[in-house]
Order: C-alpha cells, then sequence, then structure tokens
C-alpha cells in the first residue's frame, strides 16, 4: 500500500447542540460503562469522561454521529460474557486504543473482551471514519478561508501571505527480525520509524498529510514525493493573490519549514550558516516562529493519540498509514468542535526528542533565494519602496 495523503474538501462541521434527552442518554450509558470498567459505583467516586477520553461528551457525540450507520451496519461484537457492543461501546473501544496507547490485552481486559474484538472493533472504527470523516482534513478551497488563514498567520511574527507550515515526525516501529525491509526504516538516529509530513494552518488543523514513507527518507525526498509538492509546483496549489513588494517584486502564496526542507518559491526556509546579516536573523526568526505552530500541533497528536506516540509493536505497515490518517482526522475534528479539552494538552515538547535538525543538502532554487532576500529586506524596512 503506498504512502497516504489526506486532501479533500473540507465541511464546515455542523454544531451540536446535545438535547437534554441525548445528554442524559449519554451520560447514563456513561455511568453504567465507567462502573462496569472500574467495578466502582458512581457513590465511590465517579471516573471523568474527559479524562478517560481525552475529548468532551459533545465530541463524542458526534464521532458517534458519523460512524453510526457504517458501525452498526456490520457483524455484532459481544462482550466475553457475549453482550452485544452498542454503538458507543464500540468508539468507546476505539477511542480508547487510539487515545492511550494501551495493549489489545491490556484494554481487553478493561472493558471485558477478548484482544481480537478490540482490535477488530479499531480497524472497522478506523476504515469508517477515514471514509465518513476525511473532510475535516482539507486544503482551504474557498479564498475566504485562506485570506484568514494568511491573517492568523501574519499576526504570529509578521510574514505576510503565508499560507501554512510544514514538519515531518517520526513514527516509531519495532517490525518483525524476519522482515528484510527493515533497513530502509532505519531512520538517522537508528530508531525504526515511519515518516509523516503535515501542513498545518494557524488554529494546529492539520491542512495536507502524507504518511507511509520508512523514517531512512530525508525531509527532501519525503515532500518531494507528495502530491503536494506537484501541486505547488504546477500551480495548482499556493496560486492565490501574489504580494507585491517594491520595485515590482512579487511574493506568491508559500508555506514555511525549518532547514530540512528546500527554499523554493513557494516554500521558505531559514538562512543557514553563521556570521548572517542582521536581516537575514530577524527573518529566521520570523520562520522558527512561524514553523512552530506545526511542531506544537505534531506535539499534540502525539500526546492525545497516544498509539503513535511510542513503539508499535510489531505494526501491520500496510495499516498503520490509515491509524496515522485517522489519528490526524481526530486532531482537526476536536479543533473543529471547539472542544474545551485540548487546551488542557501540552504545547511545548518536541514531537521527536533525541533527533537532530535536518539540514537540506539540495541546492536553493535560485528565484526562491532571491525573493527570500527581497523579503527579508522588505520585513526589515530596509528594501526601498
Amino acid at each position: 500500500m503506498g504512502p497516504i495523503r489526506g486532501s479533500r474538501r473540507k465541511k464546515k462541521v455542523d454544531q451540536i447542540v446535545l438535547a437534554a434527552s441525548d445528554s442524559q442518554t449519554l451520560e447514563c450509558w456513561w455511568d453504567g460503562f465507567s462502573q462496569r470498567i472500574t467495578g466502582q459505583s458512581k457513590s465511590k467516586g465517579a471516573l471523568k469522561f474527559e479524562s478517560f477520553f481525552k475529548i468532551s461528551i459533545k465530541t463524542f457525540a458526534y464521532i458517534c454521529s458519523l460512524v453510526k450507520e457504517d458501525m452498526m451496519a456490520r457483524s455484532t461484537f459481544c462482550y466475553s460474557n457475549n453482550k452485544p457492543l452498542c454503538l458507543n461501546d464500540q468508539v468507546a473501544v476505539a477511542l480508547r486504543r487510539l487515545s492511550s496507547g494501551d495493549s489489545l490485552c491490556s484494554i481487553g481486559e478493561c472493558f471485558g473482551m477478548n484482544q481480537s474484538t478490540v482490535s477488530h472493533i479499531t480497524w472497522r472504527f478506523v476504515e469508517v471514519m477515514e471514509e465518513k470523516a476525511l473532510h475535516h482534513l482539507s486544503w482551504p478551497k474557498e479564498q475566504g478561508e485562506m485570506e484568514e488563514i494568511k491573517s492568523k498567520f501574519e499576526k504570529i511574527r509578521g510574514l505576510p501571505n503565508c499560507c501554512g507550515a510544514i514538519d515531518i515526525t517520526h513514527i516509531m516501529m519495532t517490525l518483525p527480525s524476519s522482515d528484510s525491509s527493515d533497513d530502509v526504516w532505519l531512520d538517522g538516529e537508528e530508531n525504526c520509524s515511519m515518516i509523516l509530513q503535515a501542513i498545518v494552518d494557524p488554529d494546529m488543523r492539520f491542512r495536507n498529510i502524507i504518511t507511509g514513507w520508512p523514517g531512512s527518507l530525508s525531509d527532501d525526498i519525503v515532500l518531494k514525493s507528495s502530491g503536494f509538492f506537484k501541486m505547488s509546483e504546477e500551480g495548482d496549489c499556493l496560486n492565490g493573490e501574489k504580494l507585491v513588494l517594491s520595485q515590482g517584486t512579487e511574493v506568491r502564496e508559500y508555506i514555511v519549514g525549518d532547514s530540512g526542507f528546500p527554499l523554493l518559491p513557494w516554500l521558505l526556509s531559514p538562512y543557514n550558516g553563521r556570521g548572517l546579516w542582521e536581516h537575514e536573523s530577524e527573518f529566521n526568526k520570523r520562520i522558527s516562529a512561524t514553523q512552530m505552530v506545526a511542531q506544537r500541533a505534531l506535539v499534540r497528536l502525539k500526546e492525545m493519540w497516544k498509539i503513535i506516540q511510542g513503539v508499535m509493536w510489531k505494526p501491520d505497515k500496510n495499516k498503520l498509514p490509515r491509524i496515522i490518517l485517522v489519528c490526524c482526522i481526530l486532531h482537526n475534528i476536536v479543533i473543529d468542535m471547539e472542544d474545551e479539552v485540548q487546551d488542557e494538552m501540552p504545547s511545548s515538547r518536541h514531537h521527536d526528542p533525541g533527533y537532530q535538525q535536518q539540514i537540506c543538502e539540495s541546492a536553493a532554487d535560485d528565484t526562491a533565494f532571491h525573493l527570500r532576500e527581497k523579503l527579508s529586506l522588505y520585513l526589515a524596512g530596509k528594501l526601498s519602496r
């Protein structure tokens, strides 16, 4: 199976207001469900819904509404005592598996079912979410939406006409010793990993991702293997209104990345080397502060959906990219639903601790080199108007 890409049309989330009866029904379900898995009555200290699932009841209800038809249309899953799982039970199992990262065995023991049932429910949930919720992960199509994104990015550190921030993270794996392709998955830190490349907006929402590539590939190669690269090179993306600088210089829409990415007319990366001019150092600070949005998004993704934070034990390399994609979709749904639980998540620790910063070895694009110089001088007030 090839790399997974997420970039379809986005629909606005319908604001879900739980009716009193719906809210009561979910709360009653949770009371019974939590008592069953903890063995304690409500009077002895209730297990908080938000702390268990890392999302609010409102967001849980919305996710259930997305998957209800497909999840309930297939074969029935049962607990160890042969009692059928309702929709809420199934979504609870899948979300707990994805958010906690606990083993199939551990979750099975907690919920009172065998681990194969946990595995099948989780995979069915992934399949359905991939089909029914992909509209939550897409590149903006409406110019008004893109203008709002550019405005928010400019408020971070003054970069005008910026449409996104790009970064790459590694999803750790332990592969069977018999796997002859082990070496290709070994990254620069000698870890076995799969790559996730993500472009985010200023609200830390994923707008385009590609995953499935082995960890041995450089950031540069992964980017150039993506559909987003092709669309941007051919002018099918980042093709909105250009920013006109002085002396007739124009800067097209662009995204920003760190030193691991090439300097392109539509991708601005920092100046490298020592002894930089003042305007170059200041420009690097602007790039770093803006690109930090992507880093924080990946930190939050891994903190909230811990199945991709630690080391995946002998994962199915064909299924893992789809699991990663669904975790990204869930990340976006939490943002789209304005779920307050996300505010409690950390957003400062690096998503790839122990990894050194990559430096792109590709020669800089001449046009991009001159555009970056003009823009950095313009922002420093040193470009004659």
